[in-house]
């Protein structure tokens, strides 16, 4: 596979992992051919190691969807000859660091592969930094799907102000609920 298309596939920018490869600290083997640049890859059977599946959803209402999610990229690793090994799903926001499953991965040093449907599904941001760190470990993130939506900056802008307008909500709500609280304790019944 040439160093491009290599790119495409683990979400690495052309130019960092041309860069990557004139320093000599490209995570795969790879060796020039002409003007080209090929990737050799290990076969992904040859990783030891347990492969994990990690779905998430962001609401309880999207439950059914989590499970074909599962079933999707599940069907995917085995198509690929992939036993998984284990499977996390979650319920909740990605913009917080409040997944207790996928921390619990991510720490399991068992796990070599995290199989994901979509990179946002794995993290709304910062999923270059966390497969970096996979990969100093000999750990990977792949990535099923790894087109991105063309409107993802407006995306991701409206998943941040949802979040923050429901952090806001919520305190404005918590606050007046402790108002009428304490209203009606000091109010005096006739």
């Amino acid at each position: 596979m040439n160093l491009t298309d290599w790119t495409r596939q683990q979400g690495v920018h052309p130019m960092t992992a041309y860069r990557w490869f004139r320093e000599g600290k490209l995570p795969v083997p790879a060796r020039r051919a002409g003007r080209l640049i090929l990737v050799d890859q290990p076969p992904v059977s040859a990783v030891p190691g347990i492969t994990a599946v990690d779905a998430r959803v962001s609401s309880a209402d999207q439950r059914s969807d989590l499970d074909l999610e599962v079933a999707r990229v599940s069907a995917w690793a085995a198509a690929q000859s992939w036993a998984v090994g284990r499977v996390v799903t979650e319920i909740g926001f990605a913009l917080n660091g409040k997944r207790r499953e996928l921390l619990a991965l991510l720490r399991d040093g068992s796990v070599t592969t995290i199989v994901v449907e979509h990179r946002d599904r794995f993290a709304r941001f910062g999923a270059e930094y966390v497969e970096a760190a996979l990969a100093a470990q000999g750990r990977r993130l792949l990535v099923v799907d790894p087109s991105e939506v063309d409107d993802d900056l407006v995306w991701d802008v409206t998943e941040i102000l949802t979040s923050r307008c429901a952090r806001l909500c919520g305190r404005r709500a918590a606050a007046n609920r402790a108002v009428k609280a304490i209203a009606a304790a000091t109010r005096e019944d006739p």
